[in-house]
């Protein structure tokens, strides 16, 4: 854990605790590369502007991220959080410093074993940021958890399905095509991968229509194609031609050097 390029000394990340505002990306490396280290790094540059105004020094991302990294073998996840010690609560639009906190945790292997999910009616806050505040997102986690499932399906009030609590969800219809579900969600890396390498349309898609599609899959970094083997009491296929592309489309994708 570093930040900054050096190592991260408790004092200066009580403002992730306490106060809890930046955002962050989390990239999986493999064997020294990352998929999509390009979009990871335009993420993050777009939203420190967002959330703090100001432009993100990417270069500098990379040169902290390859002194974590270097000499790790194998898989494992980094996570970058961009955030500012010094941020005062009660004036958040004072001009901002953002640092840059460098972590790495153990990745699994992919892929992983089907999703049950529950269908929760929630809305992240500024949906198109990857944002630290994730309490919304864990406690729906949590309360699906408690009730038997895996996970957690949101849909908005409208009715219509738009992500999970840390993935993109996407759905294969009857005709064997790929759907993103349209609406207010979180851009994944591993979705616009997908999205660049496989055939797909974007469209609204209520909980009815979740539910009768031939297939439902998770996307983001940690997990690759995981396959929804049901959405509340709704059992879906976790096994699908066009699932299986998808899934061989993604880890045959090259990365890029961390």
């Amino acid at each position: 854990m570093e930040l900054n390029g050096r190592p991260a000394d408790p004092e200066s990340l009580k403002a992730l605790a306490l106060t809890n505002y930046g955002h962050f990306t989390s990239m999986r490396v493999d064997d020294q590369q990352v998929r999509g280290l390009a979009l990871h790094l335009e993420r993050l540059e777009r939203d420190c502007r967002t959330v703090f105004g100001v432009r993100l020094d990417t270069g500098r991302v990379r040169e902290y991220v390859r002194r974590v990294v270097s000499g790790q073998d194998g898989s494992f996840v980094v996570r970058v959080s961009v955030f500012d010690p010094a941020l005062d609560m009660g004036h958040p639009s004072s001009p901002a410093t953002p640092h840059i906190l460098v972590t790495t945790r153990p990745a699994g292997p992919m892929p992983l074993p089907p999703l049950r999910v529950k269908t929760v009616s929630y809305v992240r806050d500024l949906p198109a940021v990857k944002h630290l505040g994730l309490f919304g997102a864990l406690h729906a986690r949590r309360a699906a958890q408690l009730s038997g499932f895996d996970d957690a399906l949101f849909s908005g009030p409208d009715g219509l399905v738009s992500e999970g609590g840390t993935w993109n969800v996407g759905f294969i219809d009857a005709d064997g095509a790929v759907v993103w579900p349209k609406g207010e969600v979180l851009p994944g890396v591993t979705m616009a991968l997908l999205q660049q390498h496989h055939a797909h349309a974007t469209s609204p898609v209520s909980l009815d229509e979740a539910r009768a599609m031939r297939a439902a899959f998770a996307t983001n970094t940690s997990i690759g194609v995981r396959a929804i083997s049901a959405i509340d009491d709704t059992a879906l296929p976790t096994e699908h031609p066009v699932l299986a592309s998808l899934r061989d489309a993604y880890l045959s994708l090259p990365g890029d050097p961390a």
